[in-house]
Parts: C-alpha cells; sequence; structure tokens
C-alpha cells in the first residue's frame, strides 16, 4: 500500500471526533429496558425518589448520546430526550401486550418472568419498541444501531420505522424480517423464518410503501414469505409454513402451501 491511501485514511481519522461506540448506545438501551422490567437485571432500588432518578440519569445519557454522535446537528436533544422519556409508560404498556400474547399463546411458557428473562422474541420486540418511539421523535442513527443489535443477538431483523401494534408474538422467531414500510396490526402472531419484504429494492422506491400490510388477528406459520407494498394480508387470516405471496388476501382466509410428497416404504411385511 502506497503513502497516498495511509494519508487517506489518516485524513478521514482527523475529521471524526470520538462518538459513544454502538456498545455504549446499546448499553443505554439495555439499562431503560431492565429498569422497566427487573426481571432481567439484579439492581435493587431502595425508594421510589432513587428510581426517578436514575430514569433522569438515562435521559441525561441519551441526550449526551445524541449530542455526541452529531446525527441530528440541529435538533433540541435535551428536549427530545425528555419527551422520548415522557412516552416511556405508552412503551411500558405496549411491552406488557406483548409479554401476555406471548405468555398466553405459547404452551410452553411457564411464566411472564420466563418470557421477560429467556424469550428472543420479546428481546428482539422490547428493542424494537424502544427504537420505534425513537424514530417517532425523529431521533437518527440511534434506532437503527438498537435494532440491529437485537438483529444480532436474535437472528430477527425488524426495522425500526415498522408500525407493529400491541400483542405482537414472535414464536421462536430466528430469520425473521419485517421490513421498514410494514404495518402489522394487533394480536399478529409470526414464526421463524418469514419474510415481510418488498418486491423492488430499487433506491428510488426508498419513500414509498413497499412492505406488505398484515391486519388484526392474523398467524404467519414458519417460511412464509409476504412480499410487496400493495399486499395485504386480511383479518383473521392463518397463512401456513413456506408459502410464497405477492398478492393481497381476504379476512378469514387460510392460505398453505401443498407440496407433493411421496413416503415409499421398502420394508417387506
Amino acid at each position: 500500500m502506497d503513502n497516498q491511501f495511509y494519508r487517506h485514511i489518516f485524513d478521514k481519522h482527523q475529521h471524526v471526533e470520538a462518538i459513544p461506540s454502538n456498545k455504549e448506545i446499546t448499553a443505554w438501551a439495555l439499562q431503560v429496558i431492565r429498569l422497566l422490567f427487573p426481571e432481567q437485571s439484579k439492581q435493587v432500588y431502595v425508594d421510589v425518589q432513587q428510581l426517578k432518578d436514575e430514569f433522569i440519569r438515562l435521559e441525561n445519557e441519551l441526550a449526551f448520546i445524541m449530542n455526541a454522535t452529531k446525527a441530528c446537528q440541529n435538533c433540541d436533544n435535551e428536549m427530545l430526550a425528555k419527551d422520548f422519556f415522557y412516552q416511556v409508560p405508552k412503551l411500558y404498556e405496549l411491552l406488557n401486550t406483548d409479554i401476555q400474547a406471548i405468555f398466553n399463546g405459547d404452551p410452553a411458557a411457564q411464566s411472564e418472568f420466563e418470557v421477560i428473562r429467556t424469550y428472543p422474541g420479546f428481546f428482539a420486540i422490547s428493542f424494537y419498541r424502544l427504537a420505534h418511539s425513537l424514530y417517532e421523535h425523529n431521533i437518527p442513527l440511534l434506532p437503527r444501531i438498537l435494532t440491529e443489535y437485537a438483529h444480532s443477538r436474535t437472528g430477527i431483523d425488524i426495522h425500526p420505522a415498522a408500525e407493529i401494534d400491541e400483542y405482537f408474538y414472535i414464536d421462536h422467531g430466528t430469520g425473521i424480517v419485517i421490513g421498514e414500510s410494514c404495518i402489522i396490526g394487533k394480536n399478529v402472531k409470526l414464526y421463524q423464518g418469514v419474510t415481510l419484504g418488498a418486491l423492488s429494492v430499487a433506491k428510488s422506491l426508498a419513500f414509498t410503501k413497499r412492505h406488505p400490510t398484515v391486519e388484526d388477528n392474523v398467524v404467519i406459520y414458519a417460511g412464509a414469505t409476504i412480499l410487496g407494498g400493495e399486499t395485504v394480508i386480511g383479518h383473521d387470516s392463518i397463512i401456513g409454513g413456506n408459502v410464497w405471496l405477492t398478492k393481497s388476501v381476504p379476512p378469514n382466509s387460510t392460505v398453505y402451501h401443498k407440496p407433493d410428497i411421496t413416503v415409499f416404504n421398502k420394508t417387506k411385511v
């Protein structure tokens, strides 16, 4: 490598100020989630004021992170951080509906504590809910860092801009993809390997609805792929495993893939 290359890389380093690492940013998010759900933490608070002080500390830390990243140079980051934490009770309420959906829907779940502490679906949903709230406050960069962290931990890829209503249930979860402009209604259940994606990834479509709409009370089984911004899965429908859909489905439908499978037993009786 010649000196010109080294000089180019060196110049880039001179123009990048020290900013919090992705690890530090996700650590902040984990602290927020563990504050809301002590089932994930061993921290003990002696009184309500100490708990309030911790929320204030995390609010200040969010403002510091936003100021340090300079993702939005003309923003009032202190006010954005305050507005975000003002919405935290709503976030907490939503997450409790997700816990209830998982606990009620999974026969293997022994307690809500188990769901909160161990389920990758809840881990991914909690990071998505937090990231989506940041996204709704027009806070840049951080939402994607958080959902990509959850993606790396669970294999569940939810874009922070996706709109997902209450009582959302991810079962197993590995390989699930939920695109940016996806809209998901209430009481929806997804199994592993489900893709809610786009028919085209052309850059010119960046600000259009590219991903499906899934209405209330829909179950989508493992490996199903549903594509396109005009594709709507009607309420109370069941989408079977490995189904490939690029067209809408009316409410109360059952859609399934019917492969031809032959079992030939050569054992003689």
